[in-house]
């Protein structure tokens, strides 16, 4: 039986969604127009995309449904305790790094004011019933991913958010599966981290999960699923000790010595040589190497063979040659992975020439492209009101949630 992910896996802002700090102003003001003219229909929100993709960031969604959903019961009081509730987060962030003690009073202030808040908020997600389908699961376009009814002022400040989510999640895992398929079943390694900012890294690396990663590189990317991350040497350790990758290497394995030992091997724009000289050093404790060379260099390990082919970057001759060195001296454990501008098109190209690689390194490829979520009311009150263009569109596949 499918699980979904715990509401406290998630580090939600819970003060600043209730209050739609986060959220479009208009979403916000809608919800207190309902609210003041007493009106309180029972919708339906249809939520959907337009293009074929692996979802994502359902669990999330729903759990920002939990904790946010509701209203104040004294509006007036509330707007005072949030603006200074972000007075002391500002306050706080001014005083860490120069005064802590004045930093630990404000945030004792801070909880007192979050709790404060608390009191005031009238939870409404009991009053909800949400269907929908499951992170991982394939869609197509204009699909309902997921259905929420109940009153409506009770989520309308929540539409910014969960569709956010939605569109953030469904891109990484889409991306992601597409690198995989595309890899005939080969490792993917998730590398785009320092693409993006450092605060996206939970969700997406669960997102990358979703779409069949097998590894990333930061330990906050593998936070929701239970990973460690992983990696290579980087290249600024081999400057660091006088540009000699073998020293690094060494190294590397005598701080580290339970770690995956993949040597980087192209600093000195030679493929070939380095991952020789880094195998005879380390024997069976390396691992693999990796081929990370700049797609405006060419490796002298190609130069007797160019001619017929495109020589820059990591190209399936350089590969071929990495292979051929590591098996002629025994090296055959030595694991080749490659990295730098990789996309699935490319990677079926390295597979249907039968490139001899065994793990693809895969970075801003997997931030590319969009895939932007719709949310609508589709039925007032039972009866169908929306847009035009837009209608109730059941489906079968989806799941009543339930605690």
């Amino acid at each position: 039986m499918r699980k979904r992910l715990s509401t406290t896996i998630f580090d939600l802002p819970v003060q600043e969604l209730r209050r739609g700090y986060r959220s479009d102003v208009y979403f916000w003001r809608e919800k207190l127009v309902l609210e003041n003219h007493s009106l309180y229909p029972h919708v339906t929100m249809q939520v959907f995309q337009k293009n074929d993709a692996v979802l994502c960031g359902i669990d999330e969604a729903i759990a920002v449904l939990k904790v946010a959903s509701g209203r104040y019961s004294d509006y007036g009081k509330a707007y005072k305790l949030f603006d200074r509730l972000i007075e002391l987060k500002r306050k706080a962030r001014e005083q860490f790094l120069t005064d802590k003690k004045q930093y630990l009073k404000i945030e004792e202030e801070r909880i007192a004011v979050s709790q404060e808040l608390d009191t005031l908020w009238i939870d409404g997600f009991n009053e909800l019933q949400i269907d929908a389908l499951w992170d991982g699961d394939t869609i197509a376009p204009y699909e309902s991913v997921m259905h929420i009814r109940g009153e409506a002022s009770l989520f309308a400040h929540l539409e910014t958010i969960y569709l956010g989510i939605l569109a953030r999640r469904t891109k990484i895992a889409t991306n992601v599966r597409r690198v995989v398929n595309a890899a005939n079943g080969k490792t993917v390694l998730y590398f785009p981290a320092r693409f993006d900012h450092w605060a996206v890294q939970g969700g997406d690396g669960y997102a990358a999960h979703i779409g069949g990663a097998a590894g990333v590189s930061t330990d906050a990317q593998g936070e929701w699923w239970g990973a460690g991350a992983s990696g290579t040497i980087p290249h600024a350790l081999i400057a660091a000790v006088g540009g000699d990758t073998v020293r690094a290497v060494q190294f590397f394995h005598e701080t580290y010595p339970n770690a995956t030992l993949i040597a980087l091997v192209d600093f000195d724009n030679d493929c070939v040589g380095t991952s020789l000289k880094c195998a005879r050093a380390m024997g069976d404790k390396l691992w693999g190497v990796r081929l990370d060379t700049s797609e405006n260099l060419v490796d002298k390990s190609v130069f007797a063979e160019m001619g017929v082919f495109k020589p820059t970057g990591v190209n399936p001759k350089l590969v071929e040659l990495v292979r051929k060195a590591l098996d002629k001296e025994g090296f055959n454990h030595v694991k080749i992975v490659v990295s730098g501008g990789f996309n699935p098109e490319r990677i079926k190209q390295f597979e249907a020439m039968g490139v001899p690689v065994d793990a693809y390194g895969v970075g801003s490829y997997l931030m590319q492209g969009s895939y932007d979520f719709t949310a609508d009311i589709v039925e007032v009150d039972g009866k169908h009101i929306a847009k035009v263009g837009r209608k109730f569109i059941p489906n079968h596949r989806m799941e009543r949630y339930q605690e």
